[in-house]
C-alpha cells in the first residue's frame, strides 16, 4: 500500500524474479490501493480490535484484486514495512513470513556447512 504523499524506495529484487511488468515500469504505478482510502490500510490510533480486523479484511479484499500484489508484498518484506496491510498481509503476518524465511535460510546454511564438512 502506498500513501499518496510518501515517495517509494525501490526494493532490491533478485534479477531472476523481475517480471515483464516490472521491466515496463515501477510496480506501484499499477497498485489498486492507489485509488482507495489510505485509512483502509493503516490503523488509526486506539482502534478497537473488532474494527481493526474488519478494516484489515477489507484491505485484504482490495489487495486480492490487485495485479501487483506479489510485488507489493515483496517490497514490504524487503524494506521491511512495520505497519499496515501490504500485499495482502498485515504487519503481524509479515513478521511470521520473515521469521519463516530466516529459519529456512539458517537451515539451508546449516545443511550446506554439514555437506561441505563431510
Amino acid at each position: 500500500m502506498l500513501l499518496p504523499h510518501q515517495p517509494l524506495q525501490e526494493a532490491a529484487v533478485p534479477s531472476q524474479r523481475i517480471s515483464a511488468r516490472e521491466q515496463a515500469g515501477p510496480w506501484h504505478s499499477e497498485a489498486v490501493c492507489r485509488r482507495d482510502e489510505a485509512g483502509l490500510f493503516f490503523a488509526p490510533s486506539k482502534e478497537p480490535t473488532a474494527a481493526r480486523l474488519s478494516r484489515e479484511e477489507a484491505a485484504k479484499r482490495v489487495c486480492a484484486r490487485c495485479p501487483v500484489m506479489v510485488e507489493c508484498r515483496e517490497h514490504a518484506l524487503l524494506q521491511p514495512e512495520p505497519y499496515g496491510v501490504w500485499g495482502g498481509l498485515t504487519a503481524a503476518e509479515r513478521r511470521v513470513v520473515l521469521a519463516r524465511r530466516r529459519r529456512r535460510e539458517a537451515e539451508l546454511q546449516r545443511t550446506t556447512r554439514i555437506a561441505a564438512a563431510g
